[in-house]
C-alpha cells in the first residue's frame, strides 16, 4: 500500500482548542435546544427549558399539623396545671387528624397527647394554645405563582414532588437530542453471532448508547456497516438526516479502509482530524447538513475517552447543561508512568486507602484494554508536554468512585491468580461495604509495594533456592524492619501449559529450547518467572536458548490465552488457567500462594473478612470447581 493511499492527520490539536473550535462553529450552525411539553410524572432527569411556577399553593387551605383537637385559642388562655379548662365537643372544640382543614371559628390545634378525655363530649386541658399553633397555613410550603425550579435545571425526584404539589402537571423541557450511532468494520459481528477467526464482537456502540442516555440524549443505533465507501456514505447521510448528531465508530485512523474522514469531508466539512490525546488521537470533528458528526477510533478505551471529551459536551450543549468536572483527590502513584510529550494521556488507575494515604496503581494502558475501564476507580490525566510521573509522587486523580467506597477497599498488589477474582466477588457478596482491589505486578512487585506502604496485602509465591521454602525468606529479606505475617492461602499446581493434543510433543523444560517451539513468559519479578529461572538453572538450560523468553504477560490467563490462540506453543502457569482455556498441562510441582501482610492490618474488619472468606465453604467450592488447588492451611496466620 502506498503512503498516498492512507489518510494523513490534519492536526495534533490540543483537546481544549479542538473542542472550543468545534462548539463555536456548531453554535453558528444548528446546535439549538428545542423544547417540548411532557407530563411532570415522566420528567425525571429532563432539563427545564423554562422556569416552572406554582399554579396552586401548598397546602391550599389551613391544615392541621397534628392529630388532636381544633380549638379557639382565646378559650384556652386560662388553662394551667392548677386551673384545668374543660371544653365541650362541637361548642368549644372538634377532633381533627393531620391534614384536616381548620375552619372558622377555630384557630389553633392541641395535640391529642395533651388532651385528657373526661367523657364522650368533654375534654380537659392544662396548657393554653397560642393562635395558629400546630396549623399549617395556606402556602406554608409553596405559594401560588412562586418559582419552583429555574430553567436549565435537571429535574430530580424532589422537584417532581414539588411541582405536583404546586399543581404543575405538565412541564416544558428541552427535547432529548437524537444521537445516531454507526458501528463500522467488515470484521465486526453482533453479540450472539457465531464467532470466527478474525471477527470481533461489536460492543462500543452499546457503551455509547448508555453514555448518551446518561448525558441526556436519545440513542439511535444503526446496524454495523462494512468497510465499503458507498455503504458508509449512505449510512452517514441517512443518520445525519434522521438525527441531531452522529457518532461513527471506527474507520477514523489512517488505514487504506478508514473512509470516515473522506466521507465527512465529501458530505460536509472536517474541522479537526487528530487531537493530542492518548488513547484517541485519530478523532474526527466534522459537520454534515449543519449537524455535528464525530468520528471515533475503534479501540474501546480510545472510543470511551474521545466520546467523553467531545461527544459528551456536544450532547450537553443541546440541553443547555454544563459538563460537570469529576471530584478529584490527591493520591500517591505506586508505579512509574512514562508518557509522550505529544499527547495528553488518560491513565486508568485502581485506588485504595492505606494508612490514611490514597494509593493510585496504574492499570493496563492499552487502547484495547476494555477491562481497564471496568476495573478503574479513577483517571490520572498526564498533561501534554510531560514525560511522565515517577513512583511515589503525589498526583491529582479524577474519581470514578466515591471516597467512602475507596476507603473500604482492601488494596492487594502482587501476584496474579484467578482466586483473587473469586475472593473479590465473595467479599463484595458477603458485605457490600467492603471490596477487594487487586493489581497484578508480580510477587516481588507486591513485596516492594508493602515496603513503600502502598498495599494492605501482597499475594506472593516465591521459592527460596537455598531452603526450598516458599515466601518466608523473601518477606524477611525485603521487609526486615516491619512486623510481618503470612496469611496462608492456597497450594496450587504449576506446570507447562500446551495446546490441546500437544501438537509439538512437548514433554518438559528441555523441549522449550527447541527451535520449533515458541514460549511465552511472565514478567520479571513474578513468582512464576522466578520458578522458571530456577528450573532452567537446575537443568542447565540457558534462557537465551528459548524463543519467546523475552515475551512477557502479566497474568496466568494471558499466558494461557496466548497458547490457546496459537501465538505460543507453551507457557508456565497454573492448572486452573490451563483448564479455563481448554489446554493440556504438564505438572511441574506444587507451590504455596500466600498473602504477606503487615501485622498492624490484621485486626482491620475488612482484613478479618478476607481471612473469613479464605476459610469459607463458598471459597472451597469455587476452588474445587476450578481444580488444581488445595486448602490445607487456608486462613492460618504465620508471624514472621
Amino acid at each position: 500500500m502506498n503512503k498516498q493511499d492512507r489518510n494523513i492527520y490534519l492536526s495534533n490539536m490540543e483537546v481544549e482548542k479542538a473542542l472550543e473550535l468545534y462548539l463555536d462553529r456548531l453554535s453558528l450552525d444548528r446546535l439549538q435546544a428545542e423544547e417540548e411539553a411532557i407530563a411532570t410524572v415522566e420528567s425525571m432527569g429532563r432539563v427545564t427549558s423554562q422556569a416552572v411556577f406554582a399554579i396552586l399553593s401548598s397546602p391550599n387551605y389551613n391544615a392541621s399539623a397534628m392529630d388532636g383537637i381544633a380549638v379557639k385559642a382565646k378559650d384556652t388562655f386560662a388553662a394551667s396545671e392548677t386551673n384545668p379548662v374543660r371544653l365541650i365537643l362541637e361548642k368549644d372544640f372538634i377532633y381533627v387528624n393531620t391534614g384536616n382543614p381548620i375552619l372558622d371559628p377555630y384557630d389553633a390545634v392541641i395535640m391529642i397527647e395533651d388532651v385528657t378525655v373526661v367523657d364522650d363530649s368533654t375534654v380537659e386541658i392544662i396548657k393554653s394554645a397560642a393562635p395558629w399553633q400546630d396549623i399549617r397555613p395556606i402556602g406554608e410550603d409553596i405559594v401560588a405563582n412562586e418559582m419552583i425550579i429555574p430553567s436549565n435545571h435537571s429535574i430530580r425526584p424532589v422537584d417532581i414532588a414539588a411541582m405536583l404539589a404546586g399543581g404543575v402537571n405538565q412541564v416544558k423541557v428541552y427535547r432529548k437530542p437524537m444521537v445516531g450511532l454507526i458501528p463500522t468494520g467488515t470484521e465486526i459481528i453482533e453479540p450472539g453471532e457465531a464467532m470466527k477467526l478474525g471477527k470481533i464482537i461489536e460492543s462500543n456502540s452499546r457503551m455509547f448508547e448508555g453514555l448518551v442516555k446518561e448525558y441526556g440524549g436519545q440513542p439511535v443505533r444503526y446496524k454495523p456497516v462494512a468497510d465499503d465507501y458507498k455503504l458508509l456514505k449512505e449510512a452517514i447521510q441517512k443518520a445525519a438526516q434522521e438525527n441531531d448528531m452522529v457518532v461513527i465508530n471506527a474507520g477514523s485512523s489512517a488505514g487504506s479502509e478508514d473512509y470516515t474522514v473522506g466521507i465527512i469531508r465529501e458530505l460536509g466539512e472536517v474541522l479537526v482530524h487528530g487531537v493530542a490525546i492518548k488513547p484517541g488521537k485519530p478523532a474526527i470533528l466534522g459537520i454534515v447538513e449543519c449537524k455535528p458528526v464525530i468520528g471515533i477510533p475503534g479501540f474501546p478505551v480510545s472510543a470511551y475517552f474521545v466520546f467523553e471529551n467531545f461527544a459528551r459536551p456536544v450532547i450537553k450543549s443541546f440541553i443547555k447543561q454544563p459538563v460537570h468536572i469529576r471530584e478529584t483527590a490527591e493520591a500517591v502513584l505506586s508505579k512509574r508512568v512514562v508518557s509522550s510529550l505529544k499527547h495528553r494521556e488518560y491513565v486508568r488507575i485502581k485506588l485504595g486507602m492505606v494508612d490514611d494515604k490514597l494509593i493510585a496503581t496504574p492499570l493496563n494502558r492499552g487502547a484495547g484494554a476494555t477491562m481497564s475501564l471496568v476495573r478503574a476507580d479513577g483517571i490520572l490525566v498526564i498533561p501534554q508536554n510531560s514525560e511522565g510521573i515517577e513512583a511515589g509522587e503525589t498526583v491529582t486523580v479524577e474519581l470514578l468512585k466515591n471516597i467512602a467506597e475507596i476507603k473500604s477497599t482492601i488494596v492487594s498488589i502482587g501476584s496474579h491468580d484467578i482466586v483473587m477474582d473469586i475472593m473479590a466477588n465473595l467479599i463484595h457478596h458477603k458485605d457490600s461495604d467492603y471490596s477487594l482491589s487487586s493489581a497484578h505486578v508480580g510477587s516481588l512487585g507486591g513485596i516492594m509495594a508493602l515496603r513503600r506502604g502502598e498495599a494492605h496485602i501482597a499475594p506472593i509465591h516465591l521459592l527460596d533456592e537455598n531452603t526450598g521454602r516458599y515466601n518466608v525468606e523473601y518477606v524477611k529479606r525485603y521487609l526486615p524492619n516491619v512486623e510481618m505475617a503470612l496469611i496462608k492461602g492456597i497450594k496450587r499446581i504449576q506446570g507447562i501449559m500446551i495446546r490441546k493434543g500437544n501438537p509439538k510433543n512437548i514433554k518438559g523444560f528441555e523441549d522449550l529450547a527447541r527451535e520449533d517451539v515458541q514460549f511465552v513468559n511472565r514478567q520479571r519479578g513474578a513468582g512464576t518467572r522466578i520458578l522458571l529461572d530456577y528450573m532452567l538453572s537446575k537443568k542447565g538450560i540457558s534462557p537465551e536458548a528459548i524463543s519467546g523468553y523475552q515475551r512477557e504477560m502479566t497474568t496466568h490467563m494471558a499466558v494461557a490465552a496466548a497458547v490457546e490462540s496459537g501465538s505460543a506453543d507453551a507457557g508456565l502457569g497454573v492448572l486452573s488457567a490451563a483448564k479455563a482455556m481448554g489446554l493440556d498441562f504438564i505438572p511441574v510441582g506444587d507451590e504455596e500462594y500466600d498473602f504477606a501482610v503487615p501485622v498492624k492490618y490484621l485486626k482491620q474488619p475488612m482484613l478479618m473478612l478476607f481471612i473469613e472468606m479464605l476459610k469459607s465453604e463458598e471459597f472451597a467450592k469455587e476452588l474445587e470447581a476450578l481444580g488444581g488447588y488445595s486448602l490445607e492451611q487456608a486462613g492460618e496466620i504465620i508471624y514472621i
